[in-house]
């Protein structure tokens, strides 16, 4: 999800694990971070695990990850000092309210379809529509 408008901009759906979700971000960055300017990665307390924060470094992409205060968080003062983390704190909970509609509104709280692929085309769909349902609220404050 971009973070000024809220917008869905890539969709991933995985079997449960550790490292799915993680796998999954990195993999759907990858491709929008080689930019010559650092992109921003805002993400809850799961995403904060060293090897993760270094390989986004790697590319070139900030974390703005929330850090995990109950172990040693991999997010230092290089990255929290500056007054766009915050912003990205505030903003990154934009995509639990387009879970909330996904779950409720779309029917997929219990999916009827069975298998990653029906699931995943499913999920990708709610995420289309999600966005089709702000995009005439986000043109009618632009305007």
């Amino acid at each position: 999800m971009e973070n000024r408008h809220g917008l869905f901009v890539d969709t991933r759906l995985t079997k449960v694990s550790g490292y799915a979700e993680r796998l999954a971000a990195l993999d759907m960055i990858e491709p929008r971070a080689d930019r010559p300017e650092a992109i921003t990665l805002g993400g809850d307390k799961g995403f904060d695990a060293a090897d993760f924060v270094m390989e986004l470094r790697e590319i070139n992409v900030t974390p703005h990850i929330a850090r995990n205060t109950s172990r040693r968080s991999a997010i230092d003062g290089r990255t929290t000092r500056h007054p766009g983390y915050a912003i990205s704190q505030r903003i990154r909970k934009r995509v639990e309210e387009g879970f909330g509609w996904m779950k409720t509104i779309a029917g997929l709280k219990k999916t009827k379809y069975r298998g990653l692929d029906k699931v995943g085309w499913a999920f990708t769909f709610a995420a289309a529509a999600d966005n089709l349902i702000r995009l005439p609220r986000l043109m009618a404050e632009t305007a």
